[in-house]
């Protein structure tokens, strides 16, 4: 397949995926009370105002080249200053939830649009269906990842913000160290496992099924199995 084939029915999906992921964090956290993203103008549907040319074009890319087994990557996150919504603590866990939402929502309407593509020109059809395909796997993933119960992933800060305040300090202490013990779960420690014949990768597994399962509730909700 040529490769601007495949960068365009790849690119797109994602770019969407991360930019409408992170302008609903901006979006809540401005209709909860906080305008510090809506003053730096993240609170945008413009893709470059959030993406990271590193972490949402090229890693994403590389690893895709290299047929890697698990996707990643990462956009900028947007700021939120949670002393500055009117209920800080319930108002975190809507803000964190509110991009997994985002994404959720976008892999239902990729899945419904499946529906559509019998519709276009036979030209068009089968690229539509790629970038729809790819779409909804890509939302899934990134909902379901970004749900990992670790800070600052948003399910780290929904079970901080859940968690009575005793139990959820300490996942809290995580948050500056959490993108590293991330790095370290997904892609280290399978590699020092392997060194020992050990298979170390639980969370990538974790995430797998998870997304297999999700995607395949999706169809099944939408009409396509």
């Amino acid at each position: 397949m040529d490769i601007f084939y495949t960068i365009s029915i790849w690119l797109i999906p994602v770019l969407i995926a991360v930019t409408f992921h992170e302008a609903a964090h901006g979006y809540a956290a401005r209709f909860l009370g906080d305008e510090t993203a809506s003053k730096l103008g993240r609170v945008s549907l413009n893709p470059l105002r959030h993406i990271d040319p590193f972490g949402t074009v090229l890693l994403p890319g590389l690893l895709l080249l290299a047929r890697s087994p698990f996707l990643f990557g990462y956009a900028k996150p947007v700021p939120v200053n949670f002393r500055a919504l009117r209920n800080p603590r319930i108002g975190m866990v809507l803000v964190a939830a509110a991009g997994p939402a985002m994404n959720f929502g976008l892999a239902i309407v990729a899945a419904l649009s499946f529906h559509l593509v019998v519709y276009l020109p036979v030209v068009a059809a089968p690229w539509a269906a790629l970038n729809l395909k790819n779409a909804l796997v890509i939302n899934v993933i990134l909902a379901v990842f970004n749900l990992f119960p670790l800070p600052p992933l948003d399910g780290g800060r929904i079970a901080v913000g859940l968690l009575p305040n005793v139990l959820g300090k300490r996942p809290a202490q995580l948050e500056p160290y959490g993108m590293m013990i991330l790095i370290g779960l997904l892609f280290v420690l399978p590699i020092l496992g392997a060194q020992f014949r050990m298979d170390l990768g639980f969370v990538s597994h974790f995430i797998s099924i998870a997304t297999g399962a999700v995607i395949k509730l999706i169809l099944l909700l939408t009409g396509n199995l």
